[in-house]
């Protein structure tokens, strides 16, 4: 473990966050779960997926 995240768990052990801070990375990560399993269930809309492109397609150059 690199000495930096030592000192970072130091920090956030002697202040750590606010309530209304950890309120919001859970509800961040609830909304990021949320759309993964939306994703896994119904699959990708078609309406969001680009036309043609493959993994060697590439945008024309300008």
């Amino acid at each position: 473990m690199n000495s930096l995240w030592l000192l970072r768990m130091q920090r956030w052990l002697r202040h750590p966050p606010s309530a209304a801070r950890v309120k919001l990375v859970f509800g961040v990560i609830l909304a990021c779960l949320l759309l993964v399993g939306y994703e896994h269930f119904f699959g990708w809309p078609e309406w969001l997926t680009l036309n043609g492109g493959g993994r060697g397609h590439r945008l024309p150059r300008l």
